[in-house]
This record gives C-alpha cells, sequence and structure tokens, in this order.
C-alpha cells in the first residue's frame, strides 16, 4: 500500500468517526435539551427558561411578551421566534400563565399578535407550585454569565396536566393532556394507597372512546369525535372540533369528503365566536343519522391519536404509562415538600436560639459585663462568661458568631425590650417547631393536605370538558353514499365504473365490494373497479354485505357429469376477495339453469318443464323451494330430477321462511345492533317500528335500521313499538312546581318526527313513562327526606285515556321527592318483546 492510499484510509476512518461521535452528541442533544421533557418538573428547557425568566420579572403586573422573550435570551441558546412560539403554547394552556390580550385559539387556529402587543404574568398557581429558591438547584447558563435552574421544584402532576409533543432524533413523545383536578384526586388516592384511573381531558371539548388508552404508553390509541347536533331535518351543528384539529382543517376534511363522493352536502358554513358552530346543510335525499355517521367516517369529526409517553429520568428517555408518571410526581412532590419542611425547621429552630439568647442577654444584664472591656477580645469572653450558666438550655452550641450578633443589639432595642412579647413570640416558634416536626413524621398525610388544599383554591371552573363514551364502530361500507355508477358486460364478464358504453347495472361506493354470479356455476366477490374481468356470462351481480345471514340465493342447477339437476338454497356470509367458489358439484360441463337473490329469505314457486324426449311420464312439475333447507355455499342440494330440462319459470312469489330478526339496543352508545350487546328490543320484521321517548317528553317512531341514533343522554325509553299499547306518562311543570299524569294513545307515526307531549316550557321534563296495561307509581313526598309519606296510585284507575296532545291530571301532593314505578308481579318487562326500561 502507497503512502498515499494509507492517508486516504486514515482520513476515511478518521472521518466515519467523527460522522459517528458528532451525530451521537447531536441525537443526545435534541432529546435531551429540546424536544422531551423532563420528569421533574414536565418541562423542556425552552418552557424552564420561560418561567425562570418571568419569575425574575415578577411584581405582580403584567410583561410584554417581547420583553420576556428578550429576557429568556439570557439563559435559551437559540432564536427569539422559538421561544415566543414557546410562551404562546404556554399561555394557551391556561395554567401557569396569566394572559392579557391576543393569544390566539386553538380551537380557530387563529394566531396570536405579535409579541409586542400581548402581556403575561405568572399565574398565583404557578407562583405556589413552581418555584422555591431554596430548593432549587442550580447550574450556569450557557454563557457562564447567570445561574438558572437544572429543573423548577414543581409540586404538581405538570406534564400531564398540559401534555407534551415532541420529536427528537430515532424518538419522539406523545403525552395527552389530562384533567387538572382529577390529576389531583389521583394523587390523593395513590398517597392514600387506592387504585385510580387517568384519561385524557382537552380544552377543546369533544368527546373520547378510551378504551384502547394502554395508561397512555406506546401501542395505544384513543378516539376523539365532535358532538354533532340535529339542528332540523336538513342542518347539522358540529359543536366541538378534536383535539389537534381546528374549525379550519375540520372544514376542508368536510369539503374534501363532499368533493370524493363520501357525502352529500350544500354547504358548510363557520360561525365560530365565544363557542365552536359550524352548520352543515344537507343535500336532498340524504338523512342526518347517515350524514352523522360518514362525517365520523370519513371527516376529520372522528381522529385518532396514538399516544407515546416518553420522559427524561436521570438524563436518560424512558417510555412510561401515565399512571407511573404520576407516582413519580407524587413522590418527587413528597420530597420537595420534605425539603421545604427541613429548611423551614431549620429557621425555626435559628429563630428559637437567637430569641432565647437574646431574652437571656437583656434579662439577665449579660450586656453590662462589656462596659469595663477594652479589647474585643475581652467583650466577647465576658459575654461568652455571661451566657455559661445557661448553656444547657439551649438546643446547640452557642457559637462565637452567635455572640457577635448579640453585641448587635443596639441600646433602643435593649431599653424597650418587653418579655412577654418575647415569650409570645418564642412559644409561638416552639409550637410552629412540633407542627413542622410532626408533619415531617406524617409526611404522607401533609402530601394529601397539600393536594387538597390545591384542589380547593384552583380546581373551580377547572371541571372536565372531554365526555368519556364509548364509540361504536362504523363500518365506511355500510354507510358510504353511492357516488359511482357501476356497468356491467355480462356476455364478455366485464364490470367496472369506466364502462360507460356497456349496460348500467346500479350505483354504488367505490368502498364496495360486488358479488357476481356467472351461468356456469361459480361466484366471486370483487373490489369495485375502474375496470375488471370476473368471468364470461354473468348471470347475476350486486353489493356485497359480508356477514349478511338474511340474503338467501335460491339456484337450479344441472352437474355436468352425471345430467341430474340440483336444487339449493345458500347464503354468501364470508368470502376471500378475489377468489373464484364454485357453487355446483364441480364438474365440467354444469351451469346454472335458474338463480334468484332474495333479501329476506323468501322461497319462490317454480314450474320446471322437462325435455319432450324425456322418459318422465309426468313432464311438467311445480318445485316448492321453501321445502328445501338454507345450507352453506358449498351444499351441493336436493336432487330436483334426473331427467333433462327444458325449461324453468317463476310461477309464483313465495313468502319468508326466515324468522324476524333480533334487534338489541346498546344505551352506552345509542345505537340498534344485531350482535347481541345491550338490551333485546325483540324481533321485528319489516312493518316493525320502534319507540323512544325522550326527557324533553316527546316521542319519536322510526324504522330498525342500524344506522340509526338515538340521544342515550336524553332517552328515558325505548321500545318495539305496540299501536294498541297505551302510553302512561308522569311529568314535572316548572312553571306551576307540579306533576301532571295522563295516559293516550300513540297517534301521529310519522316515522322520524319527533311529537312533545308534554307542556312546553323551559324546565319540563318527562319523569317516566311506561307501556304497561295497568301500571302503578309510588310517590314519597314530604318536607324533610327523613319524614316522607308514600302513597300508591294506579294510574289505569285513576286516568282516563286521552289525546297525546292534553295537558293531563295534576298530582295532588304537596312536596314531591320521588316517583317511581313499581314491578309487575306476574314477571318483569325484558321478555324478547319486552320494553325496555332505563
Amino acid at each position: 500500500m502507497t503512502e498515499q492510499e494509507n492517508h486516504s484510509e486514515q482520513q476515511s476512518v478518521l472521518i466515519n468517526q467523527m460522522y459517528e461521535n458528532w451525530f451521537l452528541d447531536y441525537a443526545s442533544y435534541v432529546i435531551l435539551e429540546r424536544a422531551v421533557p423532563a420528569i421533574d418538573d414536565g418541562l423542556k428547557p425552552v418552557q424552564r427558561r420561560i418561567l425562570h425568566a418571568m419569575k425574575e420579572m415578577d411584581d405582580g403586573r403584567y410583561n410584554k411578551i417581547a420583553n420576556v422573550i428578550g429576557q429568556t435570551m439570557q439563559y435559551h441558546p437559540h432564536g427569539d421566534a422559538s421561544i415566543g412560539d414557546a410562551i404562546t403554547n404556554l399561555g394557551q394552556k391556561d395554567l401557569l400563565i396569566d394572559t392579557q390580550g391576543n393569544w390566539g385559539d386553538v380551537r380557530t387556529g387563529d394566531s396570536a399578535a405579535a409579541a409586542r402587543y400581548i402581556e403575561g404574568r405568572l399565574s398565583k398557581f404557578a407562583l405556589e407550585v413552581a418555584f422555591n429558591g431554596k430548593t432549587t438547584e442550580w447550574q450556569l447558563s450557557y454563557d457562564g454569565r447567570k445561574n438558572e435552574p437544572v429543573a423548577l421544584p414543581m409540586k404538581f402532576p405538570l406534564l400531564l396536566a398540559q401534555g407534551a409533543d415532541g420529536i427528537a432524533v430515532g424518538l419522539s413523545t406523545k403525552i395527552l393532556p389530562h384533567n387538572f383536578c382529577e390529576l389531583l384526586e389521583a394523587s390523593i388516592k395513590h398517597l392514600k394507597g387506592k387504585k385510580f384511573e387517568l384519561y385524557p381531558d382537552f380544552l377543546t371539548g369533544a368527546m373520547i372512546d378510551v378504551s384502547g388508552y394502554n395508561d397512555g404508553a406506546r401501542g395505544g390509541k384513543v378516539r376523539v369525535r365532535v358532538h354533532i347536533e340535529e339542528v332540523d331535518k336538513k342542518t347539522l351543528a358540529i359543536k366541538d372540533v378534536p383535539y389537534g384539529t381546528t374549525t379550519t382543517q375540520l372544514v376542508d376534511s368536510i369539503l374534501k369528503a363532499n368533493d370524493n363522493g363520501k357525502i352529500k352536502i350544500k354547504s358548510v358554513t363557520d360561525n365560530t365566536a365565544k363557542d365552536v358552530e359550524l352548520l352543515v346543510q344537507l343535500a336532498p335525499g340524504v338523512t342526518t343519522d347517515q350524514t352523522i355517521d360518514a362525517l365520523y367516517a370519513f371527516t376529520d369529526c372522528e381522529v385518532s391519536i396514538s399516544p407515546n409517553a416518553c420522559v427524561i429520568i436521570n438524563d436518560k428517555p424512558h417510555f412510561i404509562g401515565v399512571s407511573d408518571l404520576l407516582r413519580l410526581s407524587a413522590a418527587h412532590t413528597k420530597q420537595l415538600l420534605l425539603k421545604e419542611l427541613e429548611i423551614k425547621l431549620g429557621e425555626l429552630e435559628e429563630d428559637w436560639h437567637y430569641s432565647s439568647l437574646e431574652k437571656i442577654f437583656i434579662e439577665k444584664r449579660i450586656y453590662r459585663d462589656i462596659e469595663e472591656q477594652t479589647t474585643w477580645e475581652g467583650v466577647l469572653d465576658a459575654i461568652d462568661k455571661g451566657l455559661k450558666p445557661y448553656k444547657k438550655k439551649f438546643r446547640r452550641e452557642i457559637t462565637q458568631d452567635d455572640i457577635v450578633r448579640l453585641t448587635e443589639i443596639r441600646i433602643k432595642r435593649i431599653s424597650k425590650y418587653d418579655t412577654f412579647k418575647a415569650d409570645e413570640h418564642i412559644k409561638g416558634v416552639e409550637s410552629e417547631i412540633e407542627e413542622v416536626k410532626n408533619n415531617i413524621i406524617h409526611l404522607n398525610d401533609y402530601a394529601i393536605r397539600y393536594f387538597e388544599g390545591l384542589l380547593k383554591k384552583y380546581g373551580k371552573g377547572r371541571e372536565r370538558k372531554t365526555e368519556i363514551r364509548p364509540f361504536e364502530t362504523i363500518q365506511a361500507q355500510h354507510i358510504a353514499i353511492a357516488n359511482t355508477k357501476l356497468y356491467v358486460n355480462y356476455k364478455e364478464g366485464f364490470i367496472g365504473t369506466g364502462l360507460k358504453k356497456d349496460e348500467l347495472a346500479f350505483e354504488c361506493s367505490d368502498l364496495d365490494n360486488i358479488i357476481v354470479f356467472r351461468k356456469d356455476g361459480k361466484m366471486v366477490v370483487t373490489k369495485v373497479a375502474d375496470k375488471a374481468f370476473v368471468g364470461k356470462d354473468i348471470i347475476y351481480l350486486a353489493v356485497f354485505v359480508k356477514n349478511d345471514e338474511r340474503t338467501t340465493y335460491n339456484m337450479i342447477y344441472v352437474d355436468g357429469k352425471t345430467g341430474i339437476t340440483y336444487g339449493k338454497r345458500f347464503n354468501v356470509t364470508g368470502i376471500t376477495r378475489d377468489k373464484e367458489y364454485d357453487l355446483t358439484k364441480g364438474n365440467p360441463g354444469s351451469k346454472c339453469l335458474y338463480f334468484t337473490a332474495n333479501a329476506n329469505g323468501e322461497a319462490e314457486v317454480i314450474t320446471i318443464t322437462l325435455s319432450p324426449g324425456s322418459k318422465a311420464r309426468i313432464k311438467v312439475l311445480d318445485f316448492y323451494f321453501e321445502e328445501l333447507e338454507i345450507k352453506n355455499r358449498s351444499a351441493q342440494g336436493n336432487q330436483v330430477t334426473k331427467y333433462p330440462v327444458k325449461s324453468i319459470k317463476f310461477k309464483e312469489k313465495g313468502r319468508s321462511t326466515l324468522s324476524g330478526q333480533k334487534i338489541w339496543f346498546d344505551d352506552a352508545v345509542g345505537r340498534l345492533n344485531k350482535d347481541g350487546n345491550g338490551t333485546l328490543l325483540g324481533s321485528f320484521e319489516e312493518s316493525d317500528r320502534i319507540i323512544a321517548f325522550y326527557k324533553d317528553g316527546s316521542y319519536e317512531l322510526t324504522d330498525f335500521e342500524l344506522t340509526n341514533r338515538y340521544e342515550p343522554d336524553n332517552l328515558v325509553r325505548i321500545e318495539k313499538f305496540n299501536p294498541d299499547k297505551i302510553v302512561s306518562a308522569v311529568y314535572f311543570d316548572a312553571k306551576s312546581g307540579n306533576f301532571y299524569a295522563k295516559r293516550f294513545k300513540i297517534e301521529s307515526q310519522t316515522l322520524k318526527n319527533k311529537y312533545q307531549f308534554i307542556k312546553e316550557g323551559e324546565g319540563n321534563y318527562l319523569e317516566l313513562v311506561t307501556t304497561r296495561p295497568e301500571p302503578v307509581i309510588t310517590i314519597k313526598s314530604g318536607k324533610k327526606k327523613t319524614e316522607l309519606t308514600e302513597e300508591t296510585i294506579a294510574l289505569h284507575d285513576m286516568l282516563e285515556i286521552t289525546g297525546w296532545k292534553t295537558i293531563g291530571t295534576k298530582l295532588n301532593m304537596a312536596d314531591i321527592r320521588e316517583i317511581s314505578l313499581e314491578e309487575e308481579q306476574d314477571g318483569n318487562e325484558h321478555g324478547s318483546d319486552a320494553p325496555t326500561l332505563f
């Protein structure tokens, strides 16, 4: 190897080492100094320096944020823009900084005014929990000119309250914000040895499903939804925004979904001012229930957030759950409180020591012993000798500094010395010392009282804003609107949205799967595409619905090997997409002679004509599909005839051979389902209806479509509708302060229209409602809860059946406190067709 080559190789190795070292240094710097918060105070360095600078400037008045930025730049080695953004972010969290001026709006995405126009100061809460110079560990600033805190002595789980986002080199962190009061309550529970749960809470409100939160650790997920209200049948109102989303982004996502044909709307209007309000005008022919589902499925009205809690512990990043973060915060707070108590105890001991020393020095007139002394040493010795008889009374040794301090007492103070006040002061100090020592011994109880004090002092107005509730899973295919046209070439076997010269099959969604049956007895399911070959001689195609156990296919086919004709009935519930399935026995030459698809399992009657040359005596026969059992698609079916078939013709429409559909209501999400979740409402035929009664005194009739939405928080009762049943209701009239009862039949039966059957007025509400034939209620009344009287009333005996618009009969009891419906004696209401009472 030449000298030049050797030198080149050495340079290459050196550069590689430099790159490796520099990259690691840079990665470590970004992780520790920029992106990831510290466990001790929950702050990133720039946030900590901002708060320290504001504390230095604090005089109780507001400061221009431009000045705060300038002060912070003494500690933060970066530009003013990053500091300004960090201050704005802190201020918008409404916890540590008391703001004044236009600080922007996280809901709309509006930015804050320029730093020279807005002002801020540390909040009272911040001053109480985040600062104590005596317990703070200090370090030199980046230029060595000033001291800055290594970490603020934070006595509160700030990291969980504010949340944190950061992207570093090779890792990221995302800690969601939690509720102020719930964090303090959880800290108290932890210190008491009780279990606690923590879930996110956002200043933007909305709803959250925390079933997959996983304690905020890696791998978890939460779903956040906006509240959508129905203003009328053509208008929806969106009342908040998901965390991390602005109204502008929300409007853009809705318009994009409309442009892509996922939803159908006329317009979106942003009326956001003090409160968020987006009005969505629906297109003709679109229902509100379907649109609400589509908004959640295809727009930012629902977002998924994946937390990833990563914090700096002992100068290293750690992935950790929020429960452990709270436990560490509570332990850290206890240690800080212990430090404060120990410092206070030392200060009190010094106060007691010097006050006692001063008392003896003045009362025993030891100061007179120094009158004849001519040297400083002599003065100190004289005082020391004078104190010698009393040294055993002191809690520590009397030092020379103590004696020097006595010499500094002025004659004026000696002359006006009040022994009684001095004794009272010493007693007060002794009392405080005992209290502090007791707090140190019972540190856990002291920490609990500390958190309780914070909750009482600062908790008002910081109640949970984000509603926790489970969400139903919306299948996009089920609610996607028909936004494209599907064309088919039956003979050549092509289907697709781009075959506009061929025959129109139907309208569908571009998310749909299409099921295709062919004349050769084969079946395939494929996704909607611009053009797809599915096999020649198509006889039937439709949108495929997975797990559909009601759609029944009736089929007659001839076996290519034996010539025997078979009949079968089957469902198609689950398939592998683009896989070809043979519905015959699989022999070459088999073909389908007759095929129908029946949405509710109808079984028709057909006429089969045999070939004239066959040996069969009866050459025309009727075949009843209802005689066949519904099996799976792979069953060969039952033999119909062994003779050749000339033709098959439809003769008579058949009835459904399926029982009614069982429908359940899940009150947790306010939705119907067929999966057995919630309470069984009953078995439903096509013409059956559901009736729902609401707290506002209205009822609503609906069909049993699974897309229907009910208001679980406003719902009093939901059941299968029986037009012959009598409704008994008790309601409260706020204006008169009385309860009224009435019995009536449901007369107005227009679907999805609400009918008010109690008096309209602010504060009026429905107390109870039932469709029992002989309802009995119990009324408890009285001025005192401990002295209540009970009265039982049979509503069917007391009340006549009237129209649904009548006011009803006043219940004459005074001071009614409780009205309840008595259980039926002959069984409960929760049979298969029984109504559901909430």
